[in-house]
């Protein structure tokens, strides 16, 4: 239903149903309560730039690319408190710990023209420009900018396979448009392998660029237009010395030409002294020119920047609609920006054709799906693909798909790891596409071949080449001698197996099951019983020594963690690590402990995702993220509850530095939601959430079927922090934890808040979330 309509067919809707009148509304269009300067400085690593949900292009300004060695807090190329734009490029991702993209960076330039950036702190030293943030504004699918130096007006957006530019020069000074493909985010000497730039005789230039990156090989080619004709071009290959074919000569040559080829091409364009703006329209392709110039056909049409900025924000207001919330508005702006950045990916990597680039560097074809790439798994199976799969199922099917078309494309028959553009680059640990397919194959997602995903997964977990699987299938784990962080690889590995095997218990594969359900109790290889935490094992048997369970970074035993932080992860077996830890009060007592902690952060200064410390809690990263839910495991959920809020007060905030860690691609923003609506996905694969406590008044989920779940909480202050009392449609709710149907159901989910905790509620062991040691 169109979201206008169907706001006025709602907001004064009563329904009565379980004995109870709810009020189902949905709310004004969200968009523009998005704040997307929230994260883009410290280290959160998002851009401020435009993109629309899940697209292809993610135009944004850059105002540094810097070598390997100090592009962490750049991996976004923008960091809020730098001083100048060095120009604006077409792909990034949204908070990733790791670099790359950066691609076809382009910068007006009014006068004189230089064709190197130059040094951020010598004014006029390069092309980059002085900018003040009280020119810039960031929306959802917009973003301007006044560059300074230039008294040029830039302005940005974009839709699925274009970015659109929008450029109002000075009077009196030449127009130019700057096109370098030489930067590229994490940038490196001999990054860029190969490129090429040609004008063609219509215009419109095009190019291509292959990059030995964090995805080696990668190639991206594009196609621009502009709605003036210029006036004359310089295309320039800025090497040293330029060798190709067997030729060595000079480079620094301009060339008047249509073509340029080499490692370090630079094309200027001139439009002499304009009268009107300047517009350009890039698309992209990971196939071909050919390709980049036919998205540029079909999703490029026209010249109305102002239509297809409104149809960015309609995109927006679409993708944000699932979900009103009332509130303050500070609280407004920072759910529906958590939202946004939940919202941005995996990206669109397939051209309008259909075609694709795979793992195998092979052109593939999608029949009937979507192709998306950039997955950051390791990250985003814990709270943001649960979060698509209740508010966007349908996007979840192309999702699922795009995941098979990977393994079926990929030399190694494994899932993706870390994937963008469609190629691997093998970062992080585990293979959590599995839990990704089998939660929402558990959560009634299907359009896809069930058959063909069970075995991808199956293929994914066998292949003994990959992280030592061979090891961890032989032995139950993985020693720490032959394989980096044993210890937490171990952990991931049973806990994805798990997942495997109750999606093959929900297909009626016992044989798969059975063999599945047995390696996910593998974890308990790993736990020490007399140091009461995770070690990894060396392959003769003994665990490593020596052993500090304050000690982390690569080569100990865990990926971006001690052992405080990764020896509760067993979200499969909760109920089984409760049981080695002592019982529930050794278990509560040994969380306390770790949120209580004296921790001086200097101790991960060589570990730069490691932030956001409460304790030894640190929210900053990953393995953390459950945690605060797991006291609902051991009877004493006011913990919970209190945890939380020191988390929400602590780790989130508005403006800049509003994300205490990286983003990683939307799993920071999407905890916050699940924590804001007051529950939680703990273990993704199951068809349970955790309950919390809510940190909005009101919320409702419009669902896909039609259904509105709504959340209230009352009375909502700091003065009552802690539940007294749940009802689920009017009925009291004695669990902790909410089964997706229940959702999925519609109807009210209510909090009567209080100041004092219930220390009741929950205890029970039938009222506490399922884990494997404990099934219902």
């Amino acid at each position: 239903m169109n979201h206008r309509l169907r706001r006025s067919c709602l907001s004064l809707l009563v329904i009565a149903s379980f004995g109870t009148a709810s009020v189902v509304w949905a709310g004004e269009p969200h968009a523009p309560e998005v704040d997307p300067r929230i994260g883009t400085g410290g280290d959160g690593h998002v851009f401020p730039g435009a993109t629309v949900p899940f697209g292809m292009i993610q135009l944004s300004p850059d105002t540094a690319m810097p070598d390997f060695k100090h592009a962490y807090k750049w991996a976004a190329g923008y960091q809020y408190n730098d001083p100048t734009i060095m120009g604006f490029s077409h792909t990034h991702f949204s908070g990733s710990g790791h670099s790359d993209l950066g691609d076809v960076l382009v910068m007006p330039i009014a006068g004189e023209v230089k064709l190197d950036p130059g040094d951020e702190k010598v004014t006029g030293s390069g092309y980059r420009s002085r900018f003040d943030h009280a020119t810039e504004v960031e929306q959802a699918g917009y973003y301007a900018v006044t560059l300074a130096d230039y008294d040029v007006r830039a302005e940005l957006t974009a839709n699925r396979r274009v970015g659109w530019h929008r450029y109002t020069f000075p009077t009196g000074k030449p127009a130019h448009v700057l096109l370098d493909l030489r930067p590229s985010i994490y940038d490196y000497p001999g990054k860029v392998v190969w490129s090429n730039l040609q004008v063609r005789a219509d215009g419109t230039v095009t190019g291509c660029r292959t990059t030995r990156g964090w995805a080696p090989g990668r190639e991206l080619c594009f196609a621009m237009r502009f709605n003036q004709p210029m006036t004359s071009r310089e295309l320039y290959n800025r090497e040293t010395d330029v060798i190709y074919k067997g030729f060595k000569g000079p480079g620094y040559q301009p060339q008047d030409a249509n073509a340029q080829n080499g490692r370090a091409i630079v094309g200027v364009f001139d439009f002499g002294e304009l009268k009107t703006p300047l517009l350009a329209k890039v698309a992209t392709s990971s196939v071909s020119e050919a390709n980049a110039i036919a998205n540029l056909d079909q999703d490029g049409q026209g010249w109305n920047f102002d239509a297809q900025r409104h149809n960015a924000l309609e995109a927006w207001n679409k993708a944000l609609a699932p979900i009103d919330v009332d509130g303050p508005q500070t609280l407004r702006t920072q759910f529906y920006t958590a939202l946004y950045h939940a919202l941005i990916s995996p990206s669109l990597s397939m051209d309008v054709n259909g075609q694709y680039r795979g793992p195998d560097h092979q052109v593939h074809h999608a029949d009937g799906f979507d192709f998306y790439s950039s997955w950051s798994m390791w990250d985003v199976y814990r709270a943001q693909q649960p979060l698509l799969i209740l508010l966007h199922p349908d996007r979840t099917v192309d999702f699922v798909r795009s995941l098979i078309a990977a393994q079926q494309a990929s030399p190694f028959g494994m899932l993706p790891v870390w994937a963008y553009q469609g190629l691997e680059t093998w970062c992080m640990t585990g293979y959590h596409a599995v839990a990704i397919i089998a939660d929402a194959y558990v959560k009634g997602i299907r359009g896809y071949d069930a058959d063909k995903a069970l075995k991808a997964m199956a293929s994914t977990a066998t292949y003994g080449d990959y992280g030592d699987l061979a090891d961890y299938m032989k032995l139950g784990y993985v020693p720490i001698d032959k394989e980096v962080e044993g210890g937490s690889k171990t952990q991931e590995y049973a806990y994805d197996d798990w997942a495997i095997a109750q999606m093959a218990k929900a297909m009626g594969k016992h044989d798969v099951y059975d063999t599945f359900e047995k390696r996910a109790g593998y974890w308990r290889n790993v736990w020490d019983p007399k140091t009461g935490f995770m070690r990894a094992r060396l392959s003769t048997g003994p665990f490593r020594e020596p052993f500090d369970p304050t000690s982390a970074g690569y080569g100990d035993d865990y990926t971006e963690a001690n052992a405080w932080q990764y020896s509760w992860y067993v979200p499969q077996d909760v109920a089984g690590l409760i049981t080695a830890m002592g019982g529930d009060q050794a278990f509560t007592h040994k969380l306390d402990e770790l949120f209580d902690a004296k921790v001086d952060p200097s101790i991960f200064k060589n570990v730069e995702d490691i932030t956001g410390l409460i304790g030894w809690y640190a929210h900053g990263n990953e393995p953390s993220h459950h945690i605060a839910y797991l006291y609902d495991y051991a009877g004493e959920a006011w913990k919970t509850q209190a945890r939380l809020k020191q988390i929400m007060d602590n780790e989130y905030g508005p403006g800049p530095a509003g994300l205490i860690g990286n983003d990683d691609l939307g799993q920071m923003s999407a905890w916050y939601i699940f924590t804001a609506l007051g529950f939680y996905p703990v273990t993704p694969a199951s068809d349970e959430y955790a309950i919390g406590r809510p940190f909005v008044p009101r919320a409702a989920i419009h669902l896909g079927n039609g259904r509105t779940f709504t959340i209230s909480a009352a009375p909502f202050d700091d003065a009552h922090p802690y539940v007294g009392e749940v009802t689920l449609n009017g009925k009291p709710l004695d669990r902790v934890y909410l089964k997706h149907a229940d959702i999925l159901a519609g109807g009210e989910l209510h909090f009567t808040m209080q100041a004092q905790p219930n220390k009741s509620w929950g205890q029970a062991v039938s009222a506490r979330p399922a884990a494997m040691s404990s099934y219902r």
